[in-house]
């Protein structure tokens, strides 16, 4: 049984060269695919930030801002 498989060879050895090329194929479509679901949800996620971004009050800016008052004060 294993001599068999052996001389059987790979997958990619049995299977016809058409078959071999539309599988390479489909699987580069996929990985392309896969890259622009992933630059659409950055993209996404970049203008959500902007949008809370641009929404938040006077307050919360101040507070989230890294200037002392009392640094300039001196």
């Amino acid at each position: 049984m294993s001599k068999k498989k052996l001389e059987e060879g790979s997958l990619g050895s049995q299977l016809n060269a058409d078959v071999l090329s539309k599988l390479k194929s489909k699987q580069n479509e996929w990985k392309q695919q896969a890259a622009e679901r992933e630059a659409q949800e950055k993209q996404r996620r970049m203008e959500e930030r902007k949008r809370r971004e641009a929404n938040k009050s006077f307050e919360e800016l101040l507070n989230e801002s890294e200037l002392d008052w009392k640094t300039f004060k001196k």
